[in-house]
């Protein structure tokens, strides 16, 4: 039991630290750019993410295992996975609409655009292709579900940091040729570089 515990607090930390979906492995980056300039469009989208990460691999893990694998089906894959992000998407976006709509209103455009973010769908292959019968079919899949956890965190934690940079960029004076993208593009990468420092971290806490 502490072996299987320590395991799952191995895939959260590493998917969270060391293989962050957006500083390290480069997805999901137009959201990561688009909505990271106020905290609480920052948060609220992080959260709507997490969410339809959890949700898209409790359901695409079934659909490839019992579906698609079992009837040779396996280069349909990308096409149903993203139907099923899509649905689940639309199923966030009612639900904001309805109960949080200051939130919907302020997320705008990128919330739909959570279908065509390349971290959720990054995430769900990831889940397949490292998961997928490693263990039994149960245990596979609670560690494909901790797996996402930890990517929706990890996306949480890099707009989270990244909104508090950019804040802080706004505020400094710099030079007119690197106002605007630029100087967003060079703070995203400076912050991508400071990650790195997280290499082995997993493997020296819990090994």
């Amino acid at each position: 039991m502490i072996e299987v515990t320590k395991e799952l607090i191995a895939i959260v930390m590493a998917a969270v630290l060391v293989n962050n979906y957006v500083l390290a492995q480069f997805l999901g980056i137009c959201p990561f750019l688009g909505v990271s300039k106020k905290l609480d469009q920052a948060a609220g989208m992080s959260v709507a993410v997490i969410f339809v990460m959890l949700l898209a691999t409790a359901v695409t893990y079934p659909i490839q295992h019992f579906v698609l694998d079992k009837n040779n089906l396996g280069y349909l894959q990308t096409i149903v996975f993203i139907l099923v992000i899509a649905a689940l998407v639309q199923l966030v976006e009612i639900i904001l609409k309805k109960y949080i709509p200051a939130l919907h209103a302020s997320l705008g455009v990128y919330l739909p655009l959570i279908t065509t973010n390349c971290a959720v769908l990054g995430v769900c292959i990831s889940n397949v292709d490292n998961y997928m019968g490693v263990t039994a079919f149960g245990g596979s899949f609670v560690q494909a579900l901790f797996n996402a956890l930890g990517s929706g965190l990890g996306f949480l934690l890099a707009m989270v940091l990244f909104s508090g940079v950019r804040s802080r960029v706004d505020k400094c004076k710099c030079p007119e040729c690197f106002k605007g993208m630029p100087i967003t593009l060079i703070s995203a990468a400076i912050v991508s570089v400071s990650f790195m420092g997280f290499a082995g971290i997993v493997e020296n806490l819990l090994g």
